[in-house]
């Protein structure tokens, strides 16, 4: 759930950017926030590739408040395959009425991602990434966006605007070596929040994961994410003190 975006070695991070591997968002989190935690500088450019990994696996502030209690409409799980045009697609209501399709991230979807980072606002930036980003780098954006579906995913929310699709919205998960746990993050955009996006991108995501077969999901996050704090809370994630960051909390799913 990190809010936030890309962890750092302790466990070396790779999930929370984009999850491409378990322990990846501790402070530089790219896909899988648990294993390893990746410095926050791991999202700028020339970054190697272990870096990009952690960078992915942060989760992104994921800013998004706790939704209605309406139940989301399940889908099956995807395919173990790269998304296509027959990939599972939802087109869900917000709060306020706005409609908007979720569907799995696609490579080709690298300019839309860029665009989504760089308009969220330094301090969401800051709980997405467990650290300060300002340019991402291309092998960030290539980490969020083409991932190894057979044991990670990622949905991102879209709407239109001005004849442009625009994303505000990705929740993503990055697996353990055994598949039984994954790191996951969801970053929702500054003027997106309060609407319940952040909760239907998460249960998606949670839905998809418990087909898997995957027991246990897990967030790291700033421990001044509030809007994380409430989102984890409401969706049943318990939360403690990381035991080696003063700063992070760890919030846990049981599937």
């Amino acid at each position: 759930m990190a809010t936030r975006a890309t962890p750092a070695p302790r466990r070396k991070s790779s999930m929370k950017a984009a999850p491409a591997g378990f322990g990846s968002k501790r402070p530089a989190n790219s896909r899988a926030k648990t294993a390893a935690r990746a410095k926050p500088k791991a999202a700028g450019a020339g970054t190697s590739a272990n870096a990009r990994k952690a960078v992915a696996a942060k989760r992104a502030p994921r800013s998004a408040a706790p939704a209605t209690n309406a139940p989301v409409k399940r889908g099956k799980a995807l395919v173990a395959t790269a998304p296509s045009a027959d990939s599972p697609h939802w087109t869900e209501k917000l709060r306020d009425g706005t409609h908007v399709i979720i569907r799995p991230i696609r490579k080709k979807d690298a300019a839309l991602e860029r665009a989504f980072i760089k308009r969220l606002s330094p301090e969401a930036r800051r709980m997405r990434f467990l650290g300060q980003m300002n340019e991402p780098s291309d092998d960030l954006i290539e980490a969020l966006t083409d991932l190894d579906y057979r044991r990670d995913m990622a949905f991102i929310a879209l709407i239109h605007r001005d004849g442009e699709k625009q994303e505000i919205g990705v929740s993503r998960y990055g697996t353990s070596p055994d598949g039984k746990a994954c790191e996951c993050a969801v970053t929702v955009s500054d003027q997106w929040h309060n609407k319940g996006l952040g909760t239907l991108l998460m249960r998606h995501l949670i839905d998809v994961a418990r087909a898997r077969g995957v027991r246990k999901m897990i967030s790291l996050d700033s421990a001044d994410n509030l809007p994380m704090r409430d989102l984890a809370a409401f969706l049943g994630f318990t939360r403690k003190r990381d035991p080696q960051d003063p700063t992070q909390v760890i919030h846990t799913l049981m599937l």
